[in-house]
């Protein structure tokens, strides 16, 4: 089997940037004491450093941003906020921010506190350097769960930020907050928070006989009244199949409506997976990467001993397999089936889940 990822990945870098000559020396430090930091100095102030020369801070912070790479700014937190304001996007969205003064003091968490690790970025600066971490959520700072970090750590995917802030207010009011987790992806990671929720085994026919804010986590997809905070485990894989020449809007359109008419998420989906004689497909290639997935493929004999309740003889005859979509997700997976084969007139469709750990 083989795989190819329709995004770039790599170790998020930091950048350590400063303006003076005290800030600069600081920099330098803290980038030897700091995997995957790299230091940035006006150009008068590089010499044979190694650092990153720069005529204009606001060209290093939008690269950053574009980038995704976090920043420690060795400067007055004012200048850090006057260049950062047009570049800002969202929490789900921007790197982590982290002021540091000259004298390596205080480690002051900005921009992205939870999801863009700022705070534990403002805690790692500061160990470096014998100083202290300033971390001002409200959640740290009353020692209360953090819905969205404890969601990365679980290895979810927050389907809608916005609702985090409902949770987290219910909970600094000392409000316990229902929790829907019927396959325990989350209910793990609460250790030492069990009295913050009360536990529902599974999702009501009604939603809304469960006062908001609620958390959700799993794959379904409903009509989600105000105030529910969805969580996704990314273990869905869509099995696909295609003529030779499909457009990926084909592709992407019929795969959203196998999961419409499934009651699926596709939050939830993690690849497409299909046969290598497929892989090189330019529309199911381009679909994978407007759905922002991998793409898998597997070799006919990886895919031929696959029993599989829908084979195709067309499918035998041209491919010298049973099935592709069906085989494929299950190949993947190594789960089960959720949503038997679909076809359209040009793509064929089924989901598959990865098996839950025990």
């Amino acid at each position: 089997m083989t795989r190819v990822s329709a995004t770039d990945s790599g170790m998020q870098r930091t950048r350590v940037v400063a303006l003076t000559p005290g800030g600069a020396k600081l920099a330098r430090e803290l980038c030897q004491k700091m995997a995957g930091a790299e230091c940035w100095l006006p150009r008068a102030r590089v010499g044979d450093s190694g650092a990153h020369p720069f005529d204009r801070l606001a060209k290093v912070f939008g690269e950053a941003f574009a980038h995704k790479e976090n920043l420690v700014c060795i400067m007055a937190t004012g200048i850090v906020v006057r260049h950062l304001a047009p570049l800002l996007r969202g929490k789900d969205r921007d790197p982590a921010v982290v002021v540091l003064d000259e004298g390596g003091r205080f480690a002051i968490s900005l921009l992205s506190g939870h999801l863009g690790g700022a705070n534990d970025l403002a805690r790692q600066v500061a160990a470096a350097l014998g100083g202290t971490p300033v971390i001002t959520t409200a959640t740290d700072v009353r020692d209360l769960p953090s819905l969205d970090v404890l969601a990365q750590k679980a290895g979810l995917i927050v389907e809608n930020p916005s609702a985090v802030r409902e949770v987290s207010m219910a909970l600094l009011s000392g409000r316990q907050v229902r929790l829907v987790d019927p396959e325990a992806c989350l209910t793990p990671h609460l250790s030492g928070y069990e009295t913050c929720f009360q536990l529902e085994p599974h999702l009501p026919d009604e939603l809304a006989s469960i006062p908001p804010p609620a958390v959700y986590v799993g794959i379904q997809e409903r009509k989600w009244p105000s105030g529910w905070l969805r969580l996704r485990p990314p273990c869905l894989v869509a099995g696909v199949g295609c003529h030779h020449g499909t457009s990926s809007r084909e592709v992407v359109e019929f795969i959203q409506k196998v999961f419409r008419q499934a009651g699926l998420s596709l939050k939830s989906l993690k690849a497409l997976a299909t046969i290598s004689r497929r892989k090189d497909a330019p529309g199911l290639r381009e679909a994978a990467r407007q759905l922002k997935v991998e793409l898998r493929w597997f070799t006919a004999e990886e895919l031929a001993p696959l029993p599989v309740p829908h084979p195709s003889p067309q499918a035998a005859r041209h491919l010298g397999v049973a099935s592709v979509s069906e085989a494929a997700a299950l190949r993947a997976t190594r789960g089960e089936l959720l949503v038997p084969k679909k076809k359209s007139v040009n793509v064929t469709v089924a989901v598959a889940r990865d098996i839950l750990p025990s």
